[in-house]
């Protein structure tokens, strides 16, 4: 029997050229798109790279031993990403989260956040520097990334149960390594710990009041995220969307919760804290949060943009191209240069996928939208 085989148009060079405007955009730190939105979170992947197969993200069926990778000479340097990232943080950018793929599979990681620690905002504030990780490499590498300059990591765990964490990663790699990377990831100091499970109806949605058990008191915040329709390998099905809602229904039914406001504008989770025996908000008990792009969209205050492994600038998780920053770069564009073309990009985006989605009838996309990149790509 022929084997299966899940054809990947290759889009990762669907891109426009960044264009250098005639008269220099002097950064101001304000920039807006046509919706009104900043520019205050960059998100940079480091690598198309991971050691994980999970079925939403990366599935085997297509990430085989024979899916050609970016070869290394595509990669921006630590410098070129470093260089970028300063000429966002002067338009704005206040944070920047590194992901992939898998970061810590990126060589020498430690001297790139170690360079960008070093960069500040225009009025002299150290950018907010974090980073995602399946923590497969998090316990050996923890204290390394502490001490080059890391803020916070956030770590992927779809489950407390061994089998079915197995199976969702489906490289069969063991739940309690990932719990030993958070624990070393404590233990390094790094503060504010996250982690992000993925829920989907029927494979891992029995693990939901575990991890909230587990999790609950630990100083770590575990967030929920919808099942997303985000690139073009993972097979998404609305019915396999579990609304937040829900989520919180079950949570609700055992552990009391109090809605959180959110600390920040354009913050992708919904909080809501563990109440005491006061009824009251009890930080010790921690938070849980929930990200629902697909049941309630928060389109409206998104103020990310994402930044591929080669260099090219996309405005939105579902985007279908994005532009080509590299080839600034490499062209000896200088920095003056480079930051007038950023501005324009940013001024033009009216991207809300989420939003236009929410309106259409189940399983329907958005018609514009065109194949969409692949997260691992681009990065979550």
């Amino acid at each position: 029997m022929a084997e299966r085989v899940i054809p990947l148009v290759d889009e990762r060079a669907a891109s426009r050229p960044a264009i250098v405007p005639p008269s220099p955009q002097t950064p101001t730190g304000l920039l807006q798109d046509q919706w009104g939105r900043p520019l205050r979170d960059l998100r940079i992947s480091v690598t198309d790279r991971c050691n994980f197969r999970c079925n939403y993200c990366m599935p085997k069926e297509v990430f085989d031993k024979n899916y050609q990778y970016l070869p290394h000479s595509s990669l921006l340097s630590f410098e070129e990403i470093t260089r970028l990232a300063r000429l966002f943080a002067a338009h704005g950018v206040r944070k920047i989260r590194l992901t992939g793929g898998e970061p810590l599979l990126r060589k020498n990681i430690e001297a790139l956040i170690e360079q960008l620690a070093a960069l500040r905002t225009p009025d002299g504030q150290p950018l907010e520097l974090t980073l995602t990780t399946n923590a497969t490499l998090l316990a050996r590498k923890a204290r390394a990334l502490k001490s080059a300059g890391l803020n916070r990591v956030t770590v992927s765990l779809d489950g407390l149960d061994d089998a079915v964490f197995r199976r969702m990663n489906d490289v069969d790699f063991p739940v309690a390594d990932v719990l030993a990377g958070i624990e070393a990831a404590q233990a390094a100091g790094l503060t504010g710990l996250k982690v992000n499970m993925v829920v989907k109806r029927g494979t891992n949605d029995d693990q939901i009041l575990p991890m909230a058990r587990y999790f609950r008191g630990t100083g770590v915040t575990l967030r929920f995220i919808e099942y997303m329709d985000v690139g073009a390998t993972n097979g998404w099905r609305m019915d396999e969307v579990l609304p937040s809602d829900e989520v919180i229904a079950r949570l609700r039914a055992e552990l009391p919760l109090i809605a959180l406001a959110p600390r920040t504008v354009g913050e992708t989770a919904v909080r809501w804290g563990y109440a005491g025996v006061d009824g009251l908000h009890d930080p010790a008990l921690g938070e849980v949060g929930v990200i629902s792009s697909v049941s309630h969209a928060f389109c409206g205050d998104c103020n990310r943009a994402r930044l591929s492994t080669e260099g090219q600038l996309y405005l939105c998780l579902f985007a279908s191209q994005g532009w080509d920053l590299r080839s600034l770069l490499r062209s000896g564009a200088n920095d003056a240069e480079i930051a007038s073309a950023i501005a324009p990009i940013w001024q033009q985006r009216d991207d809300r996928y989420s939003q236009l989605r929410s309106e259409m009838p189940p399983d329907a996309m958005p018609a514009h939208t065109g194949r969409r990149i692949e997260m691992s790509y681009i990065g979550g």
